[in-house]
């Protein structure tokens, strides 16, 4: 009869009559072999491979079984979405969009004006950049949630790279055609992403670093309105806390401005007010949305009638009245600056389509809808090359206009066509009124739009997580807040990417023991009742096995061996007779994996240990047999489970002794 011991390390060992004493009956059960993969033609598996790289979505499935003419149609809707959802566009979806478009319209006017500022631009620039991309993207995006318009954080990585090729105190004309230039090739960028359908590549930047990105941004846009909240005039160009701080404190007493200080924070608490009752009555988040552009109003009106600029508040002073003129002759299409455009455009198109995506995915979750990600990329796209040539700079989603185009009701797309609308009236009629508007409330208005950034919550659960995501996110945060924007941002992309060559590099690979009374194997850390099977060492890789990991793979796995001889040896039990590698996580495997499984192989014989593969996968096997290592072991040594490896090597080790 079977019998368990427990040795002295405290871990259970098995007899193998324990295992197998509840399968044994007069015939043996049918056992199923791993199945052999029909061999495939070069141009067969390159065109499945590519599929599943590029065209996981089957693109072209909607096209089977269709005429011609339905085909065109197809075709149309798909390039031009407008065209799907005008067809069922109805008075009831209208009224929605209608609300939820000046809503959103209400809140982008003085965003828009401070953002301007934050990328150095006037800030008839930030209006012109809610009035053409919009009205791109709603006939192009597959989106209904999604407000277009400049955000905070790409105004601030835009303006920063721009600022460290030209100085726009000095060369404004430049700096502007620099500025389009970068917005051009943020739009190839993004609109080539898409139409190669490489999207993916956005992904390399973990959520982690991004909201460790945002975080820093945050922190380093509200330290640089402390210049217009404290009416302070000579300030740092550099981002960097110390450096805002120096600034700050080294003007304290000659610099700040009181009645400047007075009604930035009054407008800033006042901002902050609505936002905790729109947070706290859904039904009143109108009233947050509504807050900036009240603010404008009020402290427009009330400098103007006290004539507060007169006492040292600094104004807007002026606003160029008219719609966005044509930029297509500032575009550099040669030259030095051509390369400094694309440089500067590829950094912000990438991290304005990150932004997008995200805010795109969030919002079509919580409305139970397909997002295309390539589709939303070329509507990008689209719409920032068509924005650079009519004087707007990059353009994106922005999270907090996109949130309230939500709660405001908003059925399509259409929305953005609203905001537009209204952005073209404000340009024609209304900029001559901003004049008085005063930069402390601009300030308090951006101040209150990016805190929202900083997501305090996010951060502490990837701390309970992964703790090497907390690092990227950490590291990602100081790196914005104590150097610079693009210094963070490396930094999040390097620890990202860090993490997955670590990943990659260095796989997972754990012993299994037996759950008593199955022939179930799982992870002895995981299970601890699991316990290991006497003469077997059995270990499961939980990874691809390629060049980058393969000779870790196997030098871990002899490690595993030496272990265990070594604690075989001090109690005295039987020696290790085979070594038995789950491959069920394992699905692929190169030249380089299956020379160390060679080498492996080669190893075990010298000390008398049996290698036996179980499960190995379709694409595994097919490579195995290539290459013949299945020959090398012997097809008698794969099995479809490790239960039935262990109970046929037992077996027959029983029989010989």
């Amino acid at each position: 009869m079977g019998h368990s011991v427990v040795d002295d390390s405290g871990i259970n060992e098995v007899d193998i009559s324990s295992i197998s004493s509840s399968r044994r009956t007069n015939k043996r059960p049918l056992a199923y072999k791993v199945g052999f993969p029909p061999p495939r033609s070069l141009v067969s598996e390159f065109s499945q491979n590519l599929k599943e790289a590029l065209f996981t979505d089957d693109p072209l499935r909607r096209y089977k079984d269709q005429t011609t003419s339905r085909k065109i149609v197809l075709g149309l809707q798909s390039l031009f979405p407008i065209l799907k959802w005008g067809r069922e566009y109805n008075l009831i979806k209208f009224k929605g969009d209608l609300i939820a478009g000046l809503t959103i319209a209400s809140l982008c006017i003085p965003q828009d004006i401070g953002y301007a500022k934050l990328a150095n631009l006037d800030p008839q620039y930030g209006l012109y950049t809610s009035f053409v991309p919009p009205l791109i993207y709603a006939a192009l995006s597959s989106s209904r949630d999604i407000a277009i318009g400049p955000v905070a954080v790409v105004s601030l990585l835009l303006g920063h790279l721009l600022e460290q090729e030209v100085d726009y105190t000095k060369n404004r004309e430049e700096y502007y055609r620099l500025a389009f230039t970068a917005t051009f090739f943020a739009g190839i960028t993004e609109a080539a992403l898409g139409f190669l359908r490489l999207g993916f590549l956005i992904d390399f930047l973990s959520h982690a670093a991004i909201v460790g990105f945002m975080g820093g941004a945050a922190i380093t846009i509200g330290l640089q309105q402390l210049k217009g909240l404290l009416g302070i005039q000579n300030f740092t160009k550099k981002t960097d806390v110390i450096s805002v701080m120096k600034s700050v404190w080294g003007s304290v007493h000659h610099g700040w401005n009181w009645q400047t200080i007075l009604i930035g924070v009054a407008f800033l608490g006042f901002l902050l007010l609505t936002k905790y009752i729109g947070k706290r009555k859904r039904s009143l988040f109108w009233v947050a949305a509504i807050a900036p552009l009240i603010s404008i109003i009020l402290a427009t009106f009330f400098v103007y009638i006290t004539r507060a600029d007169k006492h040292g508040v600094q104004i807007v002073k002026k606003i160029k009245k008219g719609v966005n003129p044509s930029s297509l002759h500032q575009i550099y299409f040669s030259g030095p600056n051509l390369v400094k455009g694309i440089k500067i455009g590829v950094v912000s198109g990438m991290i304005a389509l990150t932004e997008a995506v995200a805010i795109g995915r969030t919002f079509a979750s919580m409305k139970d809808y397909q997002l295309d990600g390539n589709k939303e990329m070329v509507a990008l796209g689209t719409m920032n090359i068509a924005g650079s040539l009519t004087s707007c700079y990059v353009a994106t989603g922005s999270f907090s206009r996109s949130a309230v185009n939500y709660m405001a009701g908003c059925q399509t797309s259409a929305s953005n066509i609203v905001m537009s609308i209204v952005v073209l009236l404000t340009l024609e009629l209304i900029t001559p009124l901003f004049k008085y508007t005063p930069n402390a409330v601009i300030a308090s208005i951006i101040i209150n739009a990016v805190a929202g950034l900083i997501d305090f919550k996010a951060a502490f659960l990837i701390w309970k997580i992964d703790k090497l995501d907390f690092i990227a996110c950490v590291g990602a945060f100081f790196g914005v807040v104590f150097v610079s924007v693009e210094i963070g941002l490396l930094i999040a992309v390097g620890i990202s990417f860090a993490k997955i060559l670590l990943q990659v590099t260095r796989p997972r690979i754990v012993l299994l023991g037996n759950l008593l009374r199955t022939s179930i194997y799982r992870n002895i850390q995981q299970y601890p009742e699991a316990v290991r099977v006497p003469g077997f060492v059995i270990v499961r890789i939980d990874c691809a096995i390629h060049f980058s990991n393969s000779n870790y793979v196997k030098e871990r796995i002899l490690r595993w061996l030496r272990d265990e001889d070594e604690h075989l040896k001090v109690n005295n039990l039987p020696q290790t007779e085979f070594l038995i590698l789950d491959m069920s996580p394992v699905t692929d495997i190169d030249t380089s994996g299956i020379q160390a499984f060679e080498e492996l192989c080669k190893n075990l014989k010298k000390k008398d240990i049996e290698l036996i593969l179980a499960n190995p996968g379709s694409v595994v096997m097919e490579k195995l047999l290539a290459s013949r290592f299945t020959e090398l072991i012997g097809s008698g040594r794969i099995f479809l489970t490790v239960g039935e490896a262990v109970l046929n090597f037992s077996t027959k080790a029983g029989e010989e002794a």
